[in-house]
């Protein structure tokens, strides 16, 4: 046995630490079989156009101009797909005449490329297009100061734009065929998410399925909101929409009490989540117009309701199945429950204010200009070949909107590793002319496959087709394949450098203050919810809730990328676990007893809801301050037939894994 207890620590310690392969293990995820073949044919038609006309070289910055619109495909929606491929490949356009017009100019292209990298850090905290825009402006105003372009100085930037075209033309050829699908899809998902959860009550599942839950309203929301227009009434399809995602809501709330009612009451009956199935399945068959659904089938017959938990859920249920049916939802009903949207000129002057005075913006931008101007600093005065690729590393890798720097420059450098193993016989072998045309198809198919499994896996797939791009315009051919590895190397370093390793944020994790924020506005919709009569003011309640698991799903995600982080942030991540649960239990708990409230169960009183109150907001207070309050929180107690016995007991839960 002495042995075995020593062989056993050596293989512990020689095994890579965790943090260091997160990122490598590949995401489960479908093949977007559509968007594979949209990609082959956006990359490699302009190569074939180009190659019959004599012209490979414009072939291939069109090209150019399709690989950014087939990275930046990511929603569902069609309108929103419009918005996200056009917007950033204007700013790309930008970026790339930028640099064309200060190639070979020395100090001035470190100078305007360094301006370039602080404008692009700065307008990524306005929102997740603006953030591909940045990337496309200093990308291709990288690639335009490093890369000989063809003249006259309109022409790359009008071949780059006519790329992103065809790749929007490829991508609106089904939208009169499936206008309305993706939000259907979306909204019909979360009915069986709420399914799902239903199903998973009174288990040690409910957890994971709640969590999933979150995500998919997240993504419902986000959808159907991002297409609302000022008077949204005008779309018949979004507003039915809009109030069945709505309707979805008191489900999950009387999803919430019946996880928590008494064990006595026994488990759930399967018709319940069934139902909900039901109304998924509805949803899902709705189509565009004022016209109604057709009418689902009969929902399964509902038990007696034994309790205000399970009365509260079928009431939710039924009156979901009547909003599915409907035929013309009021259209002003989901504007009171969601919040009338921001007018253009009202959000215009919202982004320009946290553009330019918000520190985390001028933080980002300073800290991606200081990494551009050393990369092109290091260039200028050192003979690298290619030298571009260090700066379009640093870029990748140090996008600050885009996750945990460390982790990125590490899977970065993996994932060119892998590229460069594929790009070796590809450049070695292949020759110049049409045979160009179906590797690039097949290399192209390849980018939506890999971008879903993760970041590492989409850098291998994306390596091999810039390479193909560049010898297009360079001529450069297996050369190319050594110096695109010591420049990424060297890319890596000064990311780790200049990007993380001199800045005290990276040291730290933001999981704290955002579990304060959570917290403190736990506080608050504790007050909201109990101290308004019963029906009275749901909305705001509803806005509250969703704001609520919104920022814990932030949370989460904080937790999850610092995860990626060596140690001591990894370490010290893991550390706010516990508390990260609790306070999830805190809100669960605090939406059932408001459910049972407005079900027949007693009403409690302003004392209660004061120590409760009081309680959460110490909570937050010293979570913001790093001392926490003594687990007990004070002298006083509730009894434990009181109507917040259980949410305080959470509470005192929660301080006492504060506390140590």
């Amino acid at each position: 046995m002495a042995p075995t207890r020593r062989v056993r620590p050596a293989r512990t310690r020689l095994a890579p630490p965790g943090w260091l392969t997160e990122g490598l293990r590949p995401r489960a995820a479908p093949v977007p079989w559509a968007a594979a073949a949209r990609a082959a044919v956006a990359l490699a038609a302009p190569l074939a156009v180009g190659t019959a006309t004599g012209r490979p070289g414009y072939g291939a910055l069109v090209s150019m101009g399709a690989l950014s619109g087939v990275i930046g495909d990511t929603a569902d929606a069609y309108r929103m797909r419009v918005y996200n491929i056009a917007v950033p490949q204007l700013f790309g356009a930008l970026g790339l005449l930028l640099g064309t017009l200060v190639h070979g100019s020395g100090w001035t292209a470190v100078a305007v490329l360094t301006v370039v990298a602080l404008v692009s850090g700065m307008i990524s905290s306005i929102g997740a297009v603006a953030s591909v825009s940045g990337l496309l402006l200093l990308l291709d105003a990288v690639v335009g100061a490093g890369l000989p372009m063809p003249s006259p100085w309109w022409l790359p930037p009008g071949l780059l734009l006519l790329g992103g075209l065809l790749v929007l033309a490829l991508t609106l050829l089904a939208w009169p065929l499936r206008r309305g699908t993706p939000e259907r899809a979306v909204v019909a998902d979360s009915y069986r998410a709420v399914a799902g959860l239903l199903e998973a009550t009174g288990t040690p599942d409910y957890e994971d399925r709640r969590r999933a839950l979150t995500q998919s309203l997240n993504q419902s929301y986000d959808l159907l909101l991002a297409r609302r227009a000022r008077r949204h009434g005008r779309s018949a399809t979004l507003v039915r929409l809009l109030a069945q995602l709505n309707a979805l809501i008191p489900v999950v709330e009387g999803t919430a009490a019946v996880h928590l009612r008494p064990p006595e009451f026994g488990p759930l009956p399967a018709a319940y989540p069934a139902a909900v199935r039901e109304l998924a399945r509805a949803v899902e068959r709705g189509r565009p117009g004022p016209a109604p659904i057709p009418a689902p089938p009969e929902l399964p017959e509902l038990p007696e309701p034994r309790g205000p938990s399970t009365r509260a859920l079928a009431e939710a249920i039924e009156h979901a199945d009547l909003v599915v049916r409907e035929a013309a939802p009021d259209p002003y009903g989901a504007a009171d429950r969601l919040g009338r949207p921001a007018g253009l000129r009202v959000r215009a002057r919202r982004a320009t204010r946290a553009l330019l005075l918000s520190g985390a913006s001028w933080r980002y931008g300073l800290r991606l200009a200081l990494c551009i101007g050393l990369a092109q600093v290091l260039v200028s005065v050192i003979a690298v070949p290619r030298s571009y690729w260090v700066s379009l590393t640093v870029t990748f890798v140090l996008k600050p909107d885009f996750g945990s720097v460390f982790s990125r420059a590490v899977l970065r450098a993996f994932g060119t590793a892998a590229g460069l193993l594929i790009a070796i016989p590809v450049l070695a072998e292949v020759p110049h002319g049409w045979w160009d045309v179906p590797v690039m198809a097949a290399l192209a198919t390849l980018i939506p496959v890999l971008s879903a499994k993760g970041y590492a896996f989409q850098t291998a797939a994306i390596t091999p087709v810039i390479l193909m791009l560049s010898d297009l315009l360079n001529h450069q051919g297996f050369h190319l394949v050594a110096p695109r590895l010591y420049d990424s190397l060297i890319g890596c370093g000064i990311a780790l450098l200049a990007g993380y390793l001199l800045w005290p944020e990276s040291w730290h994790t933001r999981i704290g203050d955002r579990l304060a924020d959570a917290v403190q506005d736990t506080a608050s919709y504790v007050t909201l919810a109990f101290t308004t009569a019963p029906g009275r003011d749901e909305p705001a309640r509803a806005r509250y809730r969703r704001r609520l698991y919104r920022d814990l799903s932030t949370v989460r995600s904080e937790f999850q990328r610092a995860l990626t982080e060596p140690p001591p942030v990894g370490a010290r991540a893991e550390a706010w676990w516990p508390l990260v649960i609790a306070v999830e239990r805190i809100v669960d708990t605090t939406t059932a007893t408001r459910v049972r409230v407005e079900h027949g169960a007693p009403v409690p009183s302003p004392a209660e809801v004061a120590l409760v109150t009081r309680e959460l907001t110490d909570l937050a207070e010293a979570l913001r301050t790093g001392t926490p309050a003594p687990p007990g929180g004070g002298p006083d107690t509730l009894a434990p037939d009181c109507a917040l016995a259980r949410l305080h007991h959470e509470v005192r839960a929660a301080r006492s894994v504060a506390y140590h």
